[in-house]
């Protein structure tokens, strides 16, 4: 995978460089985060945001290491903090060049010294390990004092001493120290693998954290700087060494994790190309499959960026998906959107396995959890469609994988049960009207942004892309129960989609516009132009006519269309808003206002193509117009290697929200994968012909 790399000049541009973060996450919903000028502009950073309960019980405990190098009677600091009143130090001007590949890598340059930094995490581990070169071509011995600034925080708050006194304890042993919050907390550890450590002990407060301060929240944090790690190199000699940082819930479990990490520099060396190793190794898995696929830059990076969202959740066994960074959790609607493309494309199909036993034991009512809280809170069932994207994922695995035998033994009971609670009615108003359609009450789409318990679009009643999921449902159980041999069900199910689609037709319909209502109610039609009802033309069973699904995709390419993925409503409705900016108010009312969402990109490819044909030609312009300009810019933008989750509705398009989206990732490349590059399920065809 080709490294994403910056030069000296590139991060001189402050205003630009500011903005570019990256991301290493450990499997376990942990991670390491900061900006390429080492800044930590977000509560979220840290070089060891662990997670105590994985994935949940997220911590910032190391928030960065500082370096002085001390060469002859100078004093060069490469570290870099911000405050209210400015910067101190000012590291960044000593920044060569920053590169990530996977891992990041910062390269400072003095006068005859050059110091590189690598940053990586072992994956399973709550820990992180930062690996230095000292390169000493000048006469002096020079010594590197690495200073770490600790927390002990919930990655959603921020440490303010003057509200909430804050006592650190720590216990030195030679090039170790062990540092905990007093009364006992969980404890982070310190070990190098050369030199020794140096207690002293002292806070630095008041770190100013911009993006939060953008983001109208607490923007202030206090950490702490227990002291320091010394390593001495000589004149004219190069010196590796590594400091490694664990984090658990008590001493013993922590001291368990640093004990399996290696202790000299060599077996570091060795256990950092076993990390590159295995994400090469994805890639290979990926080219693998699909044979026909060349390799290049932004291909990589988003094959590998789709490992980072699959996390372990309790039991090593289970799978989740964090559904974005830094601060998402396991939410049921964005891990059955991102499925296919995270796990059934990249061919990680038991991933998928695991993901759909853990959420079926969840499964109440005939309702999926919307999202699984961090902490010990019960799942949270206000949403109407994870439901119904967790049966079209059940088809789409079956596609890729032709396993009715899974589907049957584990999922099948679990698929009835959800569309018998459907048609007799479940919680939160969702149940089938006398029209076949699905009702609902509001703030249950995943259009759900509410500001102080108020819905800012509530869509009650029966929206779009519901009723088209709803319709899918049923044919996907209809499908089965023929394959099952459950012939009478199989009769049932059809005469309830066919009742389903019969009225879609009659009432969504919008002559007016020529395109589909966004929801409809007893008493009125919702007009409003979003791109919910491109999934009515995108998903695998088809509601409309091909001249209407033709109508569809050319009213959303016209009104909805960006460079960088579809608007939430069209430029000339009196609600739009053009930038996602400011406190959580406003940012809220812009969420589904006009704001542009990337994941909605893989279906509107996956309904452009099929609506205009597969023809080499239409592939090539669907490429060229619809995706290449958010994998060549976007990856490279922002969030480093990845893709995020908005961007504002107006050009330039900035990147907002979360750095790093599950589903941005992995709709985009799956319709990438599978319909402009043609690399079809392999059982797609078998699947589907259970109904013609």
């Amino acid at each position: 995978m080709p490294p994403i790399s910056l030069d000296r000049e590139t991060l001189s541009r402050f205003e630009d460089a500011i903005q570019k973060e990256w991301l290493v996450t450990n499997g376990l919903g942990g991670y390491a985060s900061s900006t390429v000028l080492g800044i930590n502009t977000r509560k979220y950073h840290g070089l060891l945001v662990a997670a105590l309960h994985p994935p949940k019980d997220r911590r910032v405990f190391l928030t960065k290491l500082d370096e002085d190098v001390n060469v002859e009677n100078n004093v060069y600091r490469l570290g870099t903090n911000e405050f209210q009143d400015g910067f101190f130090p000012r590291g960044y001007n000593l920044l060569r060049e920053f590169s990530v590949s996977p891992f990041p890598k910062y390269v400072y340059t003095l006068p005859n010294v050059e110091v590189q930094k690598t940053i990586f995490t072992p994956y399973g581990k709550n820990a992180v390990i930062a690996l230095y070169s000292v390169f000493n071509s000048s006469s002096f011995d020079v010594k590197v004092h690495v200073f770490p600034i600790v927390n002990g925080r919930h990655f959603h708050s921020v440490t303010d001493r003057s509200k909430s006194p804050v006592e650190f304890v720590q216990k030195q042993d030679g090039t170790k120290v062990e540092v905990g919050l007093k009364p006992p907390q969980p404890v982070l550890i310190m070990n190098t693998t050369e030199g020794h450590y140096f207690a002293s002990g002292k806070w630095v407060e008041r770190m100013y954290l911009r993006e939060e301060a953008h983001r109208g929240e607490s923007c202030l944090d206090d950490c702490y700087q227990p002291g320091y790690f010394e390593a001495s190199v000589k004149a004219g000699e190069n010196r590796d060494f590594a400091i490694a940082a664990v984090a658990g819930e008590n001493e013993d479990d922590t001291r368990e994790v640093l004990a399996q990490l290696p202790s000299t520099t060599a077996d570091v060396k060795a256990l950092y190309e076993e990390e590159m190793s295995r994400c090469e190794n994805l890639l290979l898995g990926f080219y693998g499959t699909h044979r026909t696929l060349q390799s290049n830059s932004w291909l990589d990076w988003l094959v590998s960026a789709t490992d980072t969202f699959m996390v372990q959740s309790g039991t090593a066994d289970e799978k989740a998906v964090i559904a974005g960074y830094h601060w998402f959790e396991a939410w049921g609607r964005d891990t059955f959107i991102s499925l296919p493309g995270l796990v059934l494309v990249t061919g990680r199909c038991e991933y998928a396995r695991r993901i759909f036993l853990s959420f079926k034991k969840y499964c109440k009512q005939g309702l999926m959890p919307n999202f699984l809280p961090d902490g010990t809170e019960q799942p949270v069932y206000n949403t109407v469609d994870a439901t119904l994207w967790f049966v079209n994922a059940v088809l789409q695995y079956l596609k890729y994988t032709g396993d009715f035998k899974f589907v049957r033994e584990q999922l099948w009971e679990t698929l009835k049960s959800i569309v018998e609670n459907h048609v007799k009615g479940t919680a939160f108003g969702i149940h089938v009207d006398q029209d076949g359609l699905l009702s609902h009450g509001p703030q249950l789409t995943w259009m759900d942004a509410a500001f102080e318990g108020k819905p800012v679009t509530p869509r009650a009643g029966k929206a779009v892309e519901v009723q088209a999921l709803w319709y899918n449902s049923l044919r996907i159980v209809q499908l089965l129960a023929g394959k099952f041999s459950e012939r009478n069900r199989a009769e049932t199910y059809g005469q309830l989609a066919e009742k389903a689609r019969e009225s879609f037709a009659e009432k969504f319909w919008n002559v007016g516009k020529g395109c589909l209502y966004d929801v409809v109610c007893e008493q009125e039609r919702d007009g409003s132009l979003r791109p919910n009802q491109i999934l009515a033309v995108a998903l695998d069973f088809d509601m409309l006519d091909s001249a209407r699904n033709w109508k569809v995709v050319d009213v959303v390419q016209r009104e909805l269309l960006t460079p960088y993925g579809l608007r939430t409503l069209e430029r000339n409705d009196s609600r739009y808003v053009g930038v996602y900016a400011g406190d959580r108010k406003s940012r809220d009312n812009a969420y589904h206002n006009g704001t542009v969402w990337p994941w909605l990109l893989g279906p509107f490819v996956t309904a452009f193509l099929k609506a205009k044909g597969y023809a080499e030609s239409g592939r090539e312009y669907a490429l060229k117009n619809f995706l290449i300009p958010l994998f060549a810019e976007k990856v490279f933008e922002g969030g480093l290697g990845t893709l995020s989750e908005v961007f504002d509705a107006d050009p330039p398009h900035t990147s907002r929200g979360c750095i790093s989206q599950a589903w941005s990732v992995a709709e985009p490349l799956r319709a990438y994968v599978e319909d402009v590059m043609q690399a079809r399920p392999k059982y797609e065809n078998e699947v589907l012909h259970g109904l013609g």
